[in-house]
């Protein structure tokens, strides 16, 4: 979403955009450097366009986001045919620093502080994302202290956007044929404890579910300790709140969840697991593991393996414990060797492989809610999502009968499954 702020800000300073990158004059990169597979991958993309420079069809080549705010100066000696860093809370003034670069010196310059940046309604945007669908963050930045994690560091305290200012960018989005809302922020369960007079994510709900034309509501990043009875009691109760939660757990040993500074307990979390399988109906649960934190030992892991094997969550992602300066993780001793931790997580992804497949497998027969997104490019098939589906990180529904147009909502029935994917008929025999 970030990337669509850059974008609305560069369009109402007069720039105008090519989706070929061989043809810009200038090439904005919008970074993500959490850990050190992102901050590669950024590099190597920026080291692939400084090519275009040599070429002559570049004139500048521009870096935003988390990168240069985590490294700052140390880039301006690394990545030389770079000409403007930019970090996370100086968007608006891109512009700004472009005009003043076509007089300076031909040497790489950096624009970073501490991030106070905080969009608003007014905000200028372009959306990326397909006509009927939509990003609506609701706050920025970070005030937890997980030991593993450099996000508090680049992105600042937390920030919760104005109940007012979110309501009103959704009523507009509502406007422009927008139908389903992800709403997004580092902790969306957080939203509102910093606000006078306290606000909530549950107040927030409540409003948006009022909005004519909005029909899908889906919360993305809910950290567990934040995540209230009465909070669990409103998405089982509001219709248009998608009975999906994005519920990152990291982990079940607790020890290891002490060494993480999470902030719950291993029965806690089985309680609240427990607690949202009885609120909220047909609950589909997406969440996070991370293998290979210092000290984890064979038990930590066996723990956790049980854990998955016992939850049964319907999607589950696992992450490789990234080393990170800076974070109190990096000074903890007992690092997992590199080896095991491949190993570790095979074996978890291998077993969540099963569980998915069986979940998708029980819904074979079970009529579905379909958001039509269009025609898939690699299988030529009609395809789209259903509510326990978000947009690139879940699987998708494929139509292997019946016509529909992107942006349509329709009833399905599902006729087939695979580990991450549906497949359904529009029409049922």
């Amino acid at each position: 979403m970030d990337s669509e702020v850059i974008a609305g800000y560069l369009r109402e300073q007069g720039y105008t955009f090519t989706v070929k990158r061989e043809e810009a004059d200038i090439i904005v990169v919008n970074t993500c450097a959490f850990i050190k597979d992102a901050t590669r991958e950024a590099t190597a993309t920026i080291l692939t366009l400084a090519e275009l420079k040599k070429k002559g069809t570049c004139r500048k080549l521009v870096v935003t986001g988390c990168l240069p705010q985590r490294y700052g100066t140390k880039l301006l000696t690394e990545l030389k045919d770079v000409d403007l860093f930019i970090g996370v809370g100086e968007f608006p003034a891109l512009g700004k620093f472009l005009e003043e670069k076509k007089s300076s010196q031909p040497r790489p310059s950096l624009h970073s502080k501490t991030p106070t940046f905080l969009l608003n309604h007014t905000t200028p945007r372009i959306l990326s994302t397909p006509h009927y669908t939509a990003y609506v963050k609701i706050a920025e930045g970070c005030s937890h202290r997980c030991s593993f994690c450099t996000i508090p560091h680049i992105k600042g305290p937390y920030q919760s956007r104005p109940l007012t200012s979110i309501i009103t960018e959704a009523k507009y989005l509502a406007d422009q044929g927008v139908k389903e809302l992800n709403l997004i922020a580092q902790d969306t369960t957080f939203y509102g404890k910093d606000l006078t007079p306290k606000g909530g994510l549950t107040t927030l709900l409540k409003q948006l579910s009022q909005i004519k034309g909005i029909e899908w509501i889906r919360v993305l990043y809910c950290q567990p300790v934040h995540l209230s009875r009465e909070m669990v009691r409103v998405m089982g109760a509001e219709e248009k709140i998608c009975h999906y939660l994005d519920l990152p757990l990291q982990h079940i040993s607790d020890t290891i969840l002490k060494r993480m500074g999470r902030g719950k307990s291993s029965t806690k979390i089985r309680n609240l697991i427990e607690e949202l399988r009885k609120s909220i109906p047909h609950l589909w649960i997406r969440t996070t593991m991370m293998v290979g934190f210092p000290g984890e030992t064979e038990e930590d892991f066996n723990h956790l393996m049980d854990f998955i094997k016992e939850a049964e969550f319907e999607h589950l992602g696992a992450f490789r414990y990234s080393d990170e300066e800076g974070t109190r993780a990096h000074t903890l001793k007992d690092k997992v060797p590199t080896q095991v931790m491949e190993e570790r997580y095979h074996i978890l992804m291998s077993t969540q492989s099963h569980i998915s497949l069986k979940k998708n497998q029980k819904l074979i027969g079970s009529p579905q809610t379909v958001l039509i997104e269009g025609v898939h490019q690699e299988t030529g098939m009609l395809f789209g999502r259903t509510y326990f589906q978000a947009p690139d990180i879940d699987g998708i529904v494929y139509l292997t009968k019946g016509k529909a147009n992107p942006g349509e909502m329709v009833e399905a029935y599902i006729t087939g499954a695979s580990t991450y994917d549906l497949f359904a008929e529009l029409n049922k025999k």
